[in-house]
């Protein structure tokens, strides 16, 4: 059976909005995060270790330390998402404009100034690869990875068009102890906590 484009596109919305009804009806009901990619719904089960929290608050500190008043780095909901492209996500740390947390809803990515991550130890592929390929074409300009498995991370910017979608076009990466610049601000990456062995 062949379907017009138009029709794609409708049943394409439709499915992406029955995985948001999903995602929100299990809110604070099931362990476990959930975030919708260009795949379908991605469930992190493991709750986040104290190092990954850790970390969340020292880079969110670190940030509105030298950020002007009006921008805030903020952790947790809402969601940013882009029903057209059917991407639904949540980062661990937004800088954005107080004033775009106002109203209800979801933000819109392509208010956030930048998007930062903590790799998860359980799901690193999330932040490494769906993140990577997701944020760009969500609109998200700026994107920082802060990897404590390897004490290592990287920061994403200039996305442009390629064949495959989106992509960031420029990526510095930094080692803990550097110091790091994620949009126009520089923070330092020392006393970041590692994962340890299991």
């Amino acid at each position: 059976m062949t379907i017009a484009p138009d029709n794609a596109q409708r049943g394409a919305s439709h499915l992406y909005r029955a995985m948001r009804d999903f995602v929100h009806s299990t809110d604070d009901t099931l362990p476990g995060k959930f975030e919708i990619t260009k795949e379908g719904i991605v469930l992190d089960m493991m709750s986040p270790s104290k190092p990954h929290e850790l970390t969340v608050l020292r880079v969110r500190k670190r940030l509105e330390r030298v950020m002007p008043e009006a921008l805030v780095a903020h952790t947790g909901e809402p969601d940013v998402e882009d029903e057209p492209e059917g991407v639904m996500r949540r980062p661990d740390v937004m800088v954005i404009s107080e004033t775009e947390m106002e109203g209800d809803g979801s933000f819109d990515p392509r208010s956030l100034v930048a998007a930062v991550e903590i790799v998860s130890r359980s799901n690193p592929d999330n932040d490494w690869v769906s993140k990577l390929r997701d944020y760009p074409l969500i609109g998200v300009p700026v994107y920082a990875i802060f990897d404590p498995r390897t004490g290592t991370g990287a920061v994403l910017t200039d996305i442009h068009p390629t064949p495959d979608g989106p992509r960031y076009a420029t990526r510095k990466d930094f080692v803990y102890g550097e110091d790091v610049t994620i949009g126009d601000w520089t923070i330092s990456t020392e006393d970041l906590p590692l994962y340890q062995e299991p």
